[in-house]
């Protein structure tokens, strides 16, 4: 089996870029969290877990369990694909918080806590407050992309997510272009496929 490529993360959204984990970048579909260890390479190339703590979790975890909690991801991830695919394209409004009971449950359960530590990058020693999370199980795995959706949901404008333009493309991003005019997942693929077909159209219609 052919190595994957890296996952996509092209959406100026960590939430969106969790959808984007299954796409077709050329021909077929891939899912990059279609097992325990896709999920872990996935959360790794996020960097939405550290390293430490993703190492831990896989000794840990008993045999199929992080493939089941890669199913629990795949899920959320279709349950809210399907929350953004109703609500995109206009600003979202408080009576959606009545669908989000199901990211909600997820929120409850997590176990963060402020921890003072060395400042980053500081040669001169300060310290620093940070947010901590307690991975005692592979179903904690979960909790910083609930943390991610839930951002998206109160922190985005609705109205800026778009789905891109470029034909069988399933990628979804959030246009913090000045003028809102982003119409591809990126220029380099769909808007390139885009100009070259315009420039066929174009010649066909001159011959």
């Amino acid at each position: 089996m052919e190595p994957r490529p890296p996952a996509i993360f092209i959406a100026d959204s960590p939430g969106l870029d969790f959808l984007n984990s299954i796409a077709t970048p050329v021909d077929v579909p891939i899912d990059w969290l279609g097992s325990g260890d896709g999920l872990l390479e996935w959360l790794a190339q996020a960097r939405f877990v550290p390293a430490d703590a993703l190492d831990v979790l896989r000794a840990r975890a008993r045999p199929g369990e992080l493939d089941k909690v890669a199913e629990q991801a795949c899920a959320l991830r279709e349950w809210f694909r399907g929350f953004v695919r109703k609500h995109a394209g206009r600003p979202l409004v408080p009576r959606a918080l009545h669908e989000l009971g199901r990211l909600n449950g997820l929120l409850e359960r997590d176990e963060t806590f402020s921890q003072i530590s060395r400042r980053r990058g500081s040669d001169g020693g300060g310290l620093e407050l940070l947010m901590m999370r307690r991975w005692r199980s592979p179903e904690a795995l979960l909790l910083p992309i609930g943390e991610a959706l839930a951002k998206l949901v109160c922190e985005e404008d609705f109205a800026d997510v778009k789905a891109c333009e470029g034909q069988g493309c399933t990628l979804l991003f959030a246009d913090h272009t000045r003028r809102k005019a982003r119409r591809w997942c990126s220029m380099a693929v769909c808007g390139n496929r885009a100009k070259q077909a315009a420039h066929r159209s174009r010649l066909k219609t001159r011959h």
